[in-house]
């Protein structure tokens, strides 16, 4: 997966890239065609290819970073083989984002395929746990413009009537990475090497490239429809600058979590806080850090979903392996009830799905509570021994369906308040707040292992901690949805 006025429009195929007006026959064609269609079946399945190349990745990862971290000497900084990705992620998304609103979406697509093709490469290759994490930082810059031309696609080049859907697509191009991707990472790891699972990347990379980017060179913008040049702006204002500045204060944050010394955590803790909260205003829309109603209350709702979701799902395969002792293999399979209830949930939303904000905003109420119900029952299920460990899998599967629910609605109500224009600045909005809110809570549970570790605490106890925390994000998030609807600041 920042930045888009809240005013909501409505799709014009006249501000739509390259096309010109229809006829009133063609008119009544397009109104019966639906995604895969003459007119939508290649970028439709370019867009569900590249994502479903991320899904592998997600979950493959996610399922041998235990063994990584242990073969590598990276248990003591275990959050930042997640953490580094999703901070790179900020930057790959602003670039990409901007980018695509000046010209198009085929370049910042091409470039991220690419650079993720070489973090793969750099990841697999890793003598040591810092390199490793510097290949990881590739695959995220990769990661995040991928993600984010994924929903800009969608926003430039189909019709309202078909986005909802879309958007559920999006959910299930994770179904066969969810299914495979776990086993087959786990079954490398546990009878060949880790190392396999980022060589394994490279040709679902390059056939990935080769079925998406042909089809994206129609959706340059047209010149009538591209914006005014932005003024001149310094620097240390612009995106590129705001990005980097706001993964560095992330990064710095996190890293003096790590740290024994308390007096230097917290002088590089607050530094930290310092350089990354005034570079994130200037990257999301305005509004966002009050969750003002409307499309800064959108953000917040994604930041909120994917930190609750992906926070929990990053240390389930270490809990069920470490605390649980389950195999990579069977400690996957929680990633994959996870995905495909995701996709069954954003299927069920987009059926009930009647183009009012204000049933999309139940609909991400229930998602969150649905998600915390999940939380609780993987929690219990890890932290103690008083349920069989297989029932984590039945958990992560009840929390992919909240997922699924929320994520499609939310996400449909808040890309809704953006322009045609600024599709890209708004999906780089929702990426970023994805890859932040997840990055975060990532590296804030491996600090708390870190500092299990350093003061004879346990993993235990540090992973109640997360599981607290993200609960705790749930609940907050089924109070801002109700914001997702612009009327909600006159109501409230």
């Amino acid at each position: 997966m920042s930045h888009t006025p809240a005013d909501a429009t409505d799709s014009d195929p006249a501000h739509a890239p390259e096309q010109a007006p229809l006829s009133p026959s063609a008119e009544k064609r397009a109104g019966e065609e639906g995604v895969f269609s003459g007119a939508y079946r290649a970028l439709t399945l370019g867009v569900l290819l590249s994502v479903g190349m991320v899904a592998f990745e997600s979950l493959g990862v996610a399922t041998v970073l235990p063994g990584i971290a242990e073969d590598l000497d990276g248990l003591g900084a275990y959050g930042w083989g997640l953490s580094a990705l999703m901070l790179a992620n900020i930057i790959g998304t602003v670039l990409a984002g901007r980018a695509a609103d000046r010209r198009g979406p085929w370049r910042p697509m091409a470039l991220g395929m690419l650079v993720f093709a070489v973090g793969c490469v750099v990841a697999g290759a890793a003598p040591s746990w810092l390199l490793f994490l510097v290949g990881r930082f590739g695959q995220g810059l990769g990661v995040g413009a991928v993600m984010s031309m994924a929903y800009t696609m969608i926003g430039l080049a189909y019709p309202e009537r078909l986005r909802a859907r879309m958007y559920a697509l999006l959910s299930s191009a994770w179904t066969i990475p969810s299914l495979v991707g776990p086993a087959v990472t786990g079954i490398l790891a546990d009878h060949l090497t880790w190392r396999s699972v980022f060589l394994l990347m490279l040709p679902i990379a390059g056939v990935a490239a080769l079925l998406t980017l042909p089809g994206l060179r129609r959706l340059h913008r047209a010149e009538a429809a591209a914006t005014a040049p932005a003024p001149a702006a310094p620097w240390w204002k612009r995106p590129l600058a705001g990005a980097i500045l706001l993964t560095v204060g992330t990064g710095v944050l996190l890293q003096a979590l790590l740290l024994k010394n308390p007096v230097l955590m917290i002088v590089l803790a607050v530094a930290g806080v310092a350089v990354a909260v005034p570079a994130l205003r200037r990257v999301t829309p305005e509004g966002t850090l009050s969750a003002r109603a409307g499309l800064g209350a959108g953000v917040v709702v994604r930041g909120l979903l994917c930190g609750v979701y992906f926070g929990s799902e990053a240390f389930l395969p270490l809990g069920l392996q470490q605390l649980r002792g389950m195999g990579a293999t069977l400690a996957g399979l929680g990633l994959s009830a996870g995905a495909i209830t995701w996709v069954v949930g954003a299927g069920l939303q987009a059926r009930r799905d009647n183009g009012k904000n204000g049933t999309r905003t139940a609909s991400t109420v229930l998602g969150f509570a649905v998600l915390l119900a999940g939380v609780a029952l993987i929690a219990l299920t890890i932290l103690t021994s008083a349920l069989p460990s297989w029932i984590a899998l039945v958990g992560w599967a009840v929390g992919g369906l909240g997922m699924g629910i929320g994520f499609n609605a939310s996400t449909t109500a808040t890309l809704e308040q953006a322009p045609p224009e600024r599709q890209g600045e708004a999906s780089g909005a929702l990426q970023l707040a994805q890859t932040l809110a997840t990055g975060v809570i990532a590296g804030l549970g491996g600090a708390a292992i870190a500092f299990a570790q350093n003061h004879g605490g346990s993993t235990r106890t540090a992973l109640l901690g997360v599981f607290v925390l993200t609960g705790l994000l749930a609940v907050a998030g089924m109070l801002i949805a109700r914001r997702l609807r612009p009327e909600a600041a006159r109501l409230g």
